[in-house]
C-alpha cells in the first residue's frame, strides 16, 4: 500500500481517538477547575488526582438502564444523539493542526496534518457545525416531553440568533487572509511585526475575536448561554428523557464541539502552529497549548458568570452582537480596500 495512504489513515485514526480522549479529558478538567474556583478538592479517589474519574463515569453510563418514554418516537429518539455526535466529528475533519510534513523523510512528498485539506474549510466548518442542532431538535421533539421540546426550541432559536454573528466574525478573517482555506489563513499569520509581535489576526481583529468567542459559547450551549438544558427551568432540557450511553453521546458531542471551536479560533486568530521557540515541525505543540488555554477559559467562564435570562440572551444577540459584528465586518472591508492588506 502507498505510504501516503497509510499516513492519511493513521492521521484519521489519531484524530478520531484524540477527540474521544479529549471529551474524557475535558470531564476531568471541568471538575478540577470547578473545584478550584469553588475551593473544593474535586475528584481525588479514582486514580492519581482523580485522573481515572472519566473512565469511572463511562463505565457507570454503560451499565445504566436504557430508558425511553412510552410515547416517544423510537427511531428519531435513537437517531438524535447519533446526529449530534456525527456532526461534531465531521466538523473537526476540516481543521488542520500542523504544517505539512514528510514524517522525517518516510514519505516521498509532504502531506498536510489534518483529516482533509480543503480550500473552503471555513465554509465546511460553518455548515457542518450547524448540523448538530438537528440532533438537539430531534431529541426534544421525539421525546414527547414538554421540557425537552422547550429546550429544543430554545436551541434552534439560539442557533439562528448567534449564527449570523458567528459567520460575520469568520468573514472578517477571510477578508484579511484572502482565502477560505484554514491552512492559508494560518500561513497568512506567519512571521512577526517589528521583529517580536506575532502576525496573529487577534491583533487586527480583537473585536472579531470577542464576537467569535461569545458566539462560539452560545453555539455550543455552554454557560452562561446554556438555555437548551437550563436545569433550574427545564430539568435537563432536550436530553431530560435520555439515559445511559444515549445521554453520554450528547455529553461527548458538546465537549467535541468545544474542542472544534477552540481549534478553529486557534487557526483563525492565534496563528495556528506558528509561534516562537518551536520549529515548524513541532508547531502542533502551539496548537495544543493555545487550544488548552481556550478550553480552560470555556470552563472558567462557566463557573464564574451567572446564566442570563432567555429574553436577555435574545436581545443581546440581535440588538448588540449582530450590529457589532456587522460594523466590524464593514470596517474590516474598508480597511482592506484602503490599506490593501
Amino acid at each position: 500500500m502507498d505510504p501516503t495512504v497509510i499516513a492519511h489513515i493513521g492521521i484519521i485514526l489519531v484524530v478520531f481517538v484524540s477527540l474521544l480522549l479529549s471529551a474524557a479529558a475535558m470531564v476531568w478538567i471541568e471538575r478540577k477547575v470547578a473545584a478550584v474556583i469553588q475551593q473544593r478538592f474535586g475528584p481525588t479517589r479514582t486514580g492519581f488526582a482523580g485522573l481515572l474519574q472519566p473512565i469511572a463515569d463511562v463505565v457507570k453510563l454503560f451499565f445504566k438502564e436504557e430508558l425511553r418514554p412510552r410515547a416517544a418516537d423510537p427511531f428519531l429518539f435513537n437517531l438524535a444523539p447519533v446526529i449530534a455526535v456525527a456532526a461534531a466529528f465531521v466538523a473537526f475533519a476540516a481543521v488542520p493542526f500542523g504544517a505539512e510534513t514528510t514524517f522525517f523523510g518516510l514519505l516521498d512528498r509532504p502531506i498536510a496534518l489534518g483529516v482533509s485539506d480543503m480550500n473552503v474549510a471555513v465554509l465546511v466548518i460553518f455548515g457542518t457545525a450547524s448540523l448538530g442542532v438537528y440532533g438537539i431538535v430531534l431529541a426534544g421533539w421525539a421525546s414527547n416531553s414538554k421540557y425537552s421540546l422547550l429546550g429544543a426550541l430554545r436551541s434552534s432559536a439560539q442557533m439562528i440568533s448567534y449564527e449570523l454573528s458567528y459567520g460575520m466574525s469568520l468573514a472578517s478573517v477571510v477578508l484579511l487572509a484572502g482565502t477560505l482555506s484554514l491552512r492559508g489563513i494560518v500561513d497568512a499569520q506567519a512571521g512577526t511585526w517589528l521583529g517580536f509581535i506575532p502576525k496573529w489576526f487577534l491583533f487586527l481583529q480583537p473585536f472579531g475575536f470577542a464576537i467569535y468567542a461569545i458566539s462560539g459559547i452560545a453555539e455550543t450551549n455552554r454557560a452562561p448561554f446554556d438555555f437548551p438544558e437550563a436545569e433550574q427551568e427545564l430539568v435537563a432540557g432536550y436530553h431530560t428523557e435520555y439515559s445511559s450511553m444515549r445521554f453520554g453521546m450528547f455529553f461527548m458531542a458538546e465537549y467535541i464541539n468545544m474542542v472544534t471551536v477552540s481549534a478553529v479560533a486557534t487557526n483563525l486568530f492565534l496563528g495556528g502552529w506558528h509561534g516562537p521557540f518551536l520549529p515548524e515541525w513541532l508547531g502542533g505543540g502551539w496548537v495544543l497549548a493555545k487550544g488548552l488555554f481556550l478550553l480552560f477559559t470555556y470552563v472558567w467562564i462557566r463557573w464564574t458568570l451567572p446564566r442570563y435570562r432567555y429574553d436577555q440572551l435574545m436581545q443581546f444577540g440581535w440588538k448588540f452582537l449582530l450590529p457589532a459584528a456587522t460594523l466590524n465586518l464593514l470596517v474590516t472591508a474598508a480597511g482592506v480596500i484602503y490599506f490593501g492588506y
